[in-house]
Parts: C-alpha cells; sequence; structure tokens
C-alpha cells in the first residue's frame, strides 16, 4: 500500500548546530475490523498485513480457528461520506456455520486489554475459550543459548525499524530456531495479529512447535494471543506483566522475560527450557 512510511519535515539539532531536513516516520493509522457487517473494533496499525492483522484478531478472539472458518477478508468501500476507500476499513466474512461468539463491549474490554483491567475475569475467559490446550507431544525443549541468539535475528529482519526507529516487531521461529516469519508495527499487539493471522490463511494453526519473540514487553493482551493460537513459548527482550505471568501458569504457557544478551528470566513453563547444564553450572 506504500503507506508503511512517511516523511515529515525536523529541525535537527546537534552540537548546537541548528539544520532543517526530512525525516522518515512510520505511518499510523485507523483499522476498523467488521465482522459480517457489523463494526466490531478499531486498532492503530501500521498499515500493511491489514488482512492478516483482522484475521489474527479474531484467532484472539475465539472467532476463527482454522482456514475453513474464513470466507473472505475485503476493505469496504464507500467508508466515508464521500464514498471513497480509505484502505482503513476492513470487513471479515465467516464461512456459513461457524459460530459466533457473543463479543459485548464488556469482553472486548477484557480480552484486548494490556494492563489486567479485569483479572481473574480475564484469565477465565482465555481459559474457557482457547482451542488448543499448550501441551506438547513430544514436548518442545529449547536451550537457553538458542532464545539467547533469537533477539539478534530478529532485529537483523526488522527492515522498517532501520529507516524509521519508531517500530515494535513479532517473530514466530522454530523449536530449532529457524526463523519462519516477522512483522513490525506500532503496536506490538498488532505485528503478533498479523504472524496469527497470516498463520491461519496458511493452513498453519495451532503453532504448537513455535516460539514467539516480542520486541518490548509481554502484557497480558500478547500471552492471550499466545494461548489462543497453540503457541507454546512466549519470550520477550522486556519484563511481563503480573497478569501475563498469571495466564501464563495457569495455561501452561512458557513465558520468558528479559532476554537480552546471555541472560533472561523465566516466569513459567520452564519444563520447555533446558536448565539442567545452567544449574549444574550454579
Amino acid at each position: 500500500m506504500g503507506r508503511v512510511t512517511e516523511r515529515r519535515k525536523v529541525i535537527r539539532i546537534r552540537d548546537g548546530a541548528v539544520s532543517t531536513r526530512p525525516d522518515t516516520l512510520v505511518a499510523e493509522e485507523p483499522l476498523e475490523i467488521r465482522l459480517n457487517g457489523r463494526p466490531l473494533a478499531i486498532t492503530m496499525r501500521t498499515p500493511g498485513d491489514d488482512f492478516a492483522l483482522a484475521a489474527g484478531f479474531l484467532v484472539s478472539e475465539g472467532v476463527l480457528a482454522e482456514r475453513g472458518d474464513l470466507q473472505n477478508i475485503v476493505y469496504c468501500a464507500g467508508a466515508t461520506a464521500d464514498g471513497s476507500n480509505t484502505y482503513n476499513v476492513v470487513d471479515v466474512k465467516t464461512a456459513p456455520g461457524v459460530l459466533i461468539p457473543d463479543i459485548t463491549l464488556e469482553r472486548n474490554v477484557y480480552t484486548t486489554s494490556s494492563c489486567g483491567l479485569c483479572g481473574k475475569a480475564s484469565l477465565d475467559a482465555v481459559r474457557t475459550t482457547a482451542r488448543w490446550p499448550i501441551a506438547d507431544t513430544p514436548p518442545v525443549r529449547v536451550e537457553p543459548e538458542l532464545l539467547a541468539g533469537l533477539p539478534d535475528r530478529l532485529r537483523a529482519a526488522q527492515r522498517v525499524f532501520d529507516r524509521t526507529g519508531g517500530l515494535h516487531a513479532a517473530a514466530l521461529f522454530t523449536e530449532d530456531g529457524e526463523l519462519v516469519d516477522v512483522r513490525e508495527d506500532v503496536g506490538r499487539h498488532n505485528a503478533v495479529d498479523k504472524l496469527v493471522g497470516r498463520a491461519l490463511q496458511n493452513g498453519d494453526l495451532p503453532l504448537s512447535r513455535s516460539i514467539l519473540l516480542v520486541s518490548g514487553r509481554a502484557s497480558f493482551e500478547l500471552a492471550q494471543k499466545a494461548v489462543m493460537a497453540g503457541i507454546p513459548v512466549l519470550a520477550a527482550v522486556s519484563a511481563p506483566s503480573s497478569l501475563a505471568v498469571d495466564l501464563a501458569a495457569e495455561t501452561g504457557l512458557t513465558l520468558v522475560g528479559f532476554l537480552r544478551g546471555g541472560s533472561m528470566n523465566v516466569y513459567a513453563g520452564e519444563n520447555r527450557i533446558a536448565l539442567q547444564a545452567a544449574a549444574t553450572q550454579g
């Protein structure tokens, strides 16, 4: 769509010297997601992969679980008063027979909150709507050294970040550390939705042999999205929230935070991390 970045004039001050120059910024625009013609949610996102974003969002909401649940996704023409297409409104049409849960305003508040607004209700909602319990057969086992190398690989794949410095990223890796997909967005949750939505479109859900790595912190919302997609391991370069840890412990998600260099904190699901060598050295 050509709107991932935009140019703006900036006054630059360096060591007292003042100059004017154009600067490349990441684009941010609203996206309205409609479900079978009915308005459902609005998110601020970086344009691009909008259909995958919408599909991934509906996976986390418990609406979509497999490629066959999705009939099509279209941009809504005539989204403005003058009838023009802004490419900021998408309508997701589900296949006949797909059960649509009662997505009320109250449910949207707690299932998309990253601050733990409703506490126990949020945990219950994810546990009762998750399609794939996170139980590995055989179990995923990840070496700490493998996890330690993933942030550098994510950073190397962030093409737009190099030009703007203003994007979050999320990446999917195999249990052997192979990069499967990476997406960038102004919001970490949007980047994850784009990954999950693309996996749904490709028929790859559940992602039961995958590692999800996110830039920044691991909120409850990101842990929720991992659980709903069947992802067993979520790693973040910064801290998790308390409710994210609670959700991970309750659902069996492996949650790793402060993944920087050779150090990391494992907050839940340590059974998937090969800790024997580290314990022996300690």
